[in-house]
Parts: C-alpha cells; structure tokens; sequence
C-alpha cells in the first residue's frame, strides 16, 4: 500500500472514529431523509450538540447532506455504506466467537 493510499486510510478512519460518526451513516443508510429528531432517536443516546457536530463534519466531508425533507447520504456517503454491508453478517460472526471464547474460559 502506497503512502497516500495509507494517508488517505488514516484521514477517513479519523472521520469515522469519532463518537457517533459511523452511526450517524449507519441510521442514514436505508437511502431515506431523516429530521434531525428522527435521527437523534435512529442513533440513540447522541446529545443534540454531537450530532451538530458529527452531522457538519460529514457534510464538510461530502458523506451526508441536507435536502428538503431532512438528512441524507450522498453518492459517496451510499458508496462508503455499500462497502460496508457485510458489517451486520461479520458482526454476528463475532458476537457468536466471543460468546464461545467465554463460554471456553468459565
């Protein structure tokens, strides 16, 4: 991997490591716009001042944007999210070997 294809790993894993950023992406990813209420409540537990925050630091970076019915995922944005969908199946994976792992230690 070259030093910009590292560089731009990192500069994307910054943006999504903050608090609440992927799950802001993750609420938006049925394609369908959202209020800023009803996204608070699709992400869960967000205080209206982070989502500001997270929402404004998606934008700026091109991943979510604001139409007339509420919040949205733009092309790259749905781009990030497709990339994604194997997420829930090697979630479940995961779950499924730590439980097993703990079960194991007990």
């Amino acid at each position: 991997m070259s030093s910009k294809e590292n560089a731009a790993i990192s500069q994307l894993l910054g943006l999504l490591e903050a608090r609440y950023a992927i799950r802001v992406l993750w609420a938006l990813r049925d394609g369908h716009a959202q209020t800023f209420r009803l996204l608070q409540d699709s992400v869960g537990g967000i205080t209206p001042n982070t989502l500001n925050t997270r929402i404004k630091e998606l934008r700026e970076a091109g991943l979510v944007t604001h139409g007339s019915d509420g919040y949205v995922v733009t092309p790259a944005g749905a781009d990030l999210l497709k990339r994604l969908h194997e997420l829930p199946a090697f979630a479940a994976k995961w779950v499924a070997s730590q439980i097993k792992k703990k079960e194991k230690a007990a």
